[in-house]
């Protein structure tokens, strides 16, 4: 099962560097403009994700700071968010690389922050949510991307690619 996981953070990181890379090469009016998605721009959904890996790996480890709201700007300028993306992303990976068997049948205990109730929940659980959490709010910055560069600028996010490059999720070509 860590196995799994190790693939999910080296897939996160690894569509978080295509995602960079593709708004990097947009303006900021485009990067910054409403476009009516939940976190409104690229910008603040670019962040959000951010938000919500901090909030999980303060659950996880203990350690770290919870941010003000779910729509935090936690940094406003790009390449200060990029590398705080880049930063988050090796938090991730080395936390999942020490996680053991034990760790992952383990219960992680937490407190919700919008509706703030207490929460017991098996970690792998836990884990399965924080990377699909990643997923669903890249996909929306995928999206977003789409509209400003088009289709064929946008980069995939595709796992199937991901593992084609790495050879993780145990993809092999018969021989």
């Amino acid at each position: 099962m860590k196995s799994r996981y190790q693939m999910f953070a080296g897939y996160n990181a690894w569509c978080n560097e295509r995602l960079y890379a593709a708004a990097a090469t947009i303006s900021d009016a485009d990067y910054r403009a409403n476009r009516g998605a939940f976190f409104k721009s690229l910008h603040g959904t670019l962040n959000h994700l951010l938000v919500g890996d901090r909030i999980w790996m303060r659950r996880f480890t203990g350690a770290g700071t919870v941010p003000p709201s779910l729509d935090a700007i936690l940094y406003d300028e790009f390449e200060a968010l990029r590398a705080a993306r880049r930063s988050e992303d090796t938090l991730i990976s080395r936390y999942i690389a020490r996680l053991s068997d034990s760790d992952l049948a383990g219960v992680l205990r937490y407190r919700t922050v919008v509706r703030p109730v207490d929460i017991e929940q098996p970690l792998a659980p836990a884990l399965d949510h924080f990377f699909n959490h990643q997923t669903h709010h890249r996909g929306q910055a995928h999206a977003l991307l789409s509209s400003i560069i088009g289709n064929d600028a946008t980069p995939s996010f595709d796992l199937i690619i991901f593992q084609r490059e790495t050879g993780q999720g145990g993809l092999r070509k018969p021989d």
